[in-house]
């Protein structure tokens, strides 16, 4: 199997991040979504057009198999040196180390960046995605509790954060 290679999201990517993502969304807790997005809604999640907010995939073999992306945090105009970060990886590509790989090309990508705080939000229980922002530096700034209802199970959701040197 080739080396998986980590780029640029684009449009055409939509689709398959869809489905990655809506495979978290049909069988666990880790999104708090209820309901499979769309394509087209996607889509218009996906912010190409602005260099702060990167979307990165990893493609093994011409198949992609995980997505990273960075959004803003809030929209008021303070927050405009914040990012919330995200990913998932297709089932069956966990416990690979394209996690840690994925995400360290996007923690990299804006730290070139005028960004200056990241936040990872986590829907408890994961101690997967507990250890992987750990083990790149984030700290837990937070546990918000009984945030979500899904699936029966009320859930809290952790704030974790990792200073940059950008921004202002």
């Amino acid at each position: 199997m080739p080396k998986p290679i980590i780029r640029a999201a684009t449009m055409a990517d939509s689709s398959a991040l869809a489905a990655i993502y809506n495979w978290y969304v049909d069988n666990t807790t880790i999104s708090l979504d209820e309901e499979e997005i769309s394509q087209v809604e996607m889509e218009s999640r996906m912010c190409l057009d602005d260099e702060t907010r990167p979307w990165l995939v990893m493609q093994e073999g011409g198949e992609v198999i995980g997505y990273a992306c960075a959004a803003l945090w809030k929209p008021r105009s303070a927050y405009r040196f914040t990012r919330e970060v995200s990913i998932y990886l297709r089932p069956g590509a966990t416990g690979q180390s394209y996690g840690k790989q994925l995400y360290s090309r996007l923690l990299d990508e804006l730290r070139q960046m005028p960004v200056h705080m990241l936040v990872a939000a986590i829907a408890l229980p994961n101690p997967a995605s507990i250890k992987l922002h750990e083990s790149l530096g984030f700290v837990q700034a937070g546990v918000l509790q009984e945030m979500g209802l899904k699936f029966g199970e009320r859930l809290d959701v952790g704030y974790w954060q990792l200073r940059l040197e950008g921004g202002s």
